[in-house]
């Protein structure tokens, strides 16, 4: 195989995984309708989702192939949001953004999701924080995205969703299905009372854990 032809078929892989993703999305209802947008990194920019389209339309063509310092024509409102973490961090390989209910939910409070549930030690801190509000699509929202998200993998938008990177598209994609779930959870706990919360000592205990845990563990 010729180096041209292994770069098309590793294009052709990595369209076909942020399509499955995108569905993915849809099928566990983070995304109503056409509001999000994934993204993986490739070659020097990345691929993203397009603007507009659902979850059952979008297939592999649909996927723009763009750099990171000007959109191309056809790439997602928000690739200036994926650009940007990109650009903060050259470890993240794949962004995932969503309008998932309880990470709105919760968004629109201006509220962090705190320390209720060790799992939230998985996003690299002691909570998930919620980045201040900016218009959509915005160089502006981006920097507010990037400076929630240090140190962490996930972080809310103020009155807007959420978003969540990896090392991997799988990675991103965990992140994302992740903190919606503990987003309804502490929700649901709120609705029953104050939850309480874990100390720092506790979550940092749980942080060492989810250092050896499962897939994290060292060969």
């Amino acid at each position: 195989m010729t180096a041209e032809a292994a770069r098309a078929a590793l294009t052709e892989a990595a369209r076909a995984a942020l399509c499955d993703a995108y569905r993915t999305l849809g099928r566990r209802g983070l995304m109503g309708g056409s509001s999000g947008n994934v993204s993986m990194r490739h070659e020097d920019g990345m691929l993203i989702s397009p603007s507009g389209i659902t979850p059952e339309r979008i297939e592999p063509g649909h996927l723009v192939a763009t750099g990171f310092d000007a959109p191309a024509p056809g790439a997602s409102s928000e690739w200036a949001l994926h650009a940007a973490l990109y650009r903060a961090d050259p470890a993240r390989g794949a962004v995932v953004h969503t309008h998932a209910d309880a990470c709105t939910a919760l968004a629109c409070l201006n509220e962090p999701l705190p320390a209720f549930h060790y799992m939230v030690a998985g996003f690299g801190g002691d909570d998930v924080r919620c980045a201040p509000y900016a218009t959509f699509g915005t160089a502006a929202l981006a920097e507010t995205a990037v400076a929630a998200m240090r140190n962490r993998t996930a972080c809310l938008l103020a009155n807007h969703g959420m978003v969540a990177a990896g090392p991997t598209l799988e990675a991103a994609m965990a992140a994302a299905l992740d903190l919606e779930m503990l987003a309804g959870q502490y929700l649901l706990a709120r609705s029953a009372g104050q939850p309480r919360l874990l100390s720092p000592a506790q979550m940092g205990a749980a942080r060492k854990r989810f250092r050896t845990y499962g897939a994290n563990a060292p060969a």
